[in-house]
């Protein structure tokens, strides 16, 4: 059996996780701003240090794996706050526990993203850049200027950063490298207190006309369930995927953008790629073969 942290442990999803985890036998480290075991604020650098500090403390220097499921969603007048708790509250906690996944046999990571990343339109690419950069306040200016349309933005905006951080880390010597497998699920609308408080606000009918080719919405049981085979053996192959769970939206509204050709721009750097990755030891092991 195994130690896994999980953020947002206290409802939703990151509940539901928690509770298959533990259900399984394994032991969990519960991060949320109240009713967890660590109990800390990841829209504050204290709090997410906090989280790193106390969840290091509670395993003992090895974790088998960690599922980063805390995030908020659209809020008028919280836009620096949504991108501190759903890109800082990610990548902070990875570089700090990334010592004790490296510690264990093949640890997983799950993080969670979103289909908004590929359905929220007039998303800057500068914000983006920043939050990149870890400049939350001048991302969230950017953001504040479309107006009305802020809130969504900065939820896409934080999950696209986000989704971006860990493929580019994914792959690199001291994740990857280090044994350490990293993706992300990206849900559709999932039925959490979140999702019913939307239905229940004034964008009740938008959320309601949101196109879902299924039919129906998602379940926080549904996600669990994909999340524990991320977390799994079946995962040992796989790093910096990003895994669509949202009953078709994602393919309704973008069906051809999808696997989509090599750019030609893209073709040298491709090759500096391939060319270096033999010395940069980003090879299979064929030795035993």
């Amino acid at each position: 059996m195994g130690t896994y942290a999980v953020t947002g442990s206290a409802s939703g999803m990151g509940a539901q996780v928690a509770e298959r985890l533990r259900g399984e036998g394994h032991r969990v480290i519960g991060v949320d701003r109240a009713d967890a075991d660590v109990v800390a604020d990841l829209s504050t650098p204290g709090g997410r240090q906090l989280a790193v500090d106390e969840v290091l403390s509670r395993c003992d220097g090895v974790l088998d794996g960690a599922v980063l499921a805390a995030g908020l969603g659209p809020k008028r007048g919280a836009e620096r706050t949504i991108v501190e708790v759903n890109v800082l509250g990610v990548t902070d906690l990875l570089t700090g526990w990334r010592p004790a996944l490296a510690a264990a046999d093949k640890a997983k990571v799950v993080v969670f993203g979103s289909n908004s990343t590929t359905s929220t339109p007039l998303v800057p690419r500068r914000a983006v850049r920043q939050l990149l950069r870890g400049d939350t306040e001048g991302a969230a200016r950017v953001i504040r200027r479309r107006r009305q349309l802020a809130p969504p933005v900065a939820y896409a905006a934080s999950k696209l950063a986000v989704s971006q951080w860990c493929r580019r880390h994914a792959v690199a010597a001291e994740w990857a490298g280090e044994g350490i497998r990293v993706n992300l699920l990206a849900p559709g609308p999932v039925l959490t207190p979140l999702l019913r408080s939307q239905l229940s606000s004034s964008t009740g009918k938008q959320v309601r006309s949101f196109p879902v080719p299924a039919r129906e919405y998602g379940t926080p049981e549904q996600i669990a369930d994909w999340v524990a085979v991320m977390l799994s053996p079946a995962a040992d192959f796989m790093v910096g995927s990003v895994i669509t769970v949202d009953g078709g939206t994602e393919a309704l509204l973008r069906p051809g953008d999808w696997p989509s050709r090599l750019p030609l721009r893209e073709l040298p750097r491709m090759l500096w790629t391939m060319a270096r990755a033999p010395k940069r030891g980003q090879v299979a092991d064929y030795s035993e073969v």
